[in-house]
């Protein structure tokens, strides 16, 4: 039985989305999208019972909202203390919204000693509109496959789910002078954009489907690079006329070009960026790399993919 004491602690992290497979408007399922968790940046938080609800520290407006409305979902009486004490950088395409939402779904129920349910929560807090791979990504890691909006007012189901190799590292590159689209800017571009033609969607799931998983399956890096570098190139003259570009920042792009030259693989921008990815196998080759992307402005992150799932636990 909990007690007035006890403290929650849950700790996820940031995620790639690396890319959308159906983008077009004809009927049966919508976006379908591939998506890989990093061990970094984190949202960690604490949350506890309380005399009255105080929620603090960073993105506390947006977690003051998530508690509510899912202290209101559960019908819950009691208080709560809640702290985030680390936040993912929010509107740069690494999942910040929904990694929050759910850590603060899954501190709340181990609290109240519930069964953990990111699938409703999710679907409570209005997360998962389009892609499902934060939610599967938040339960398990590694790399997720989901298969799109359907009829059902539910989130995406999840497909596959692979893990990535242990030598296997990511530059991520961060433009903190930018934020990519989010929330009413985000509905009104997807509405803007063309619907996408059926061989180019035909193509993304090629592309994911017989080459990025089996090279991902395969301890490949350069299959697994070259199907990644190539749906990011589709995906983001796609997105072009809404973000200004291929990349959201230029200032990342020029980054990328230089880790593409000096040997890096699975060149691309998660989400709606601006944050940028590539892919090289071991330490030493990452740490040569992130040096050659450095310029001002930026922040060059060496990061591992995380092949588990969000870390609860209770004190």
């Amino acid at each position: 039985m909990m007690t007035r004491g006890t403290i929650v602690e849950v700790t996820t992290t940031a995620r790639l989305h690396l890319g959308f497979f159906d983008l077009g408007d004809g009927p049966g399922r919508r976006f379908g999208s591939l998506g890989l968790a990093l061990d970094g940046p984190r949202t960690r938080l604490t949350i506890g019972f309380a005399d009255h609800t105080i929620v603090d520290g960073e993105e506390c407006e947006r977690a003051r909202r998530y508690l509510a409305t899912l202290v209101a979902a559960h019908g819950l009486s009691r208080q709560h203390a809640l702290t985030i004490q680390e936040a993912i950088p929010p509107h740069a395409g690494l999942g910040s919204g929904t990694q929050l939402a759910l850590a603060i779904g899954a501190g709340l129920r181990a609290l109240h000693g519930l069964p953990a349910d990111p699938r409703q929560d999710a679907a409570w807090l209005g997360r998962g509109a389009r892609s499902g791979i934060g939610i599967a990504l938040f339960a398990a890691g590694g790399v997720a496959v989901d298969g799109g909006r359907g009829d059902r007012a539910q989130p995406p189901p999840l497909l596959a789910r692979l893990p990535v190799p242990a030598d296997w590292r990511v530059i991520l590159v961060l433009d903190r002078g930018r934020a990519g689209l989010s929330g009413a800017g985000e509905v009104a571009a997807f509405a803007a954009l063309p619907a996408m033609a059926e061989p180019v969607s035909a193509a993304l799931c090629r592309l994911a489907l017989m080459a990025a998983l089996p090279g991902l399956a395969e301890d490949d890096i350069a299959a697994f690079g070259a199907a990644i570098t190539r749906m990011q190139e589709i995906l983001g003259d796609h997105f072009a006329p809404a973000q200004g570009a291929r990349f959201t920042s230029p200032a990342v792009a020029a980054a990328l070009g230089r880790l593409a030259a000096a040997g890096a693989v699975g060149i691309g921008q998660s989400s709606w960026g601006p944050s940028g990815f590539a892919f090289v196998r071991g330490d030493a080759a990452a740490a040569a790399l992130a040096a050659e992307a450095a310029a001002p402005g930026l922040e060059i992150h060496v990061c591992r993919a995380r092949n588990e799932a969000a870390a609860v636990s209770i004190t």
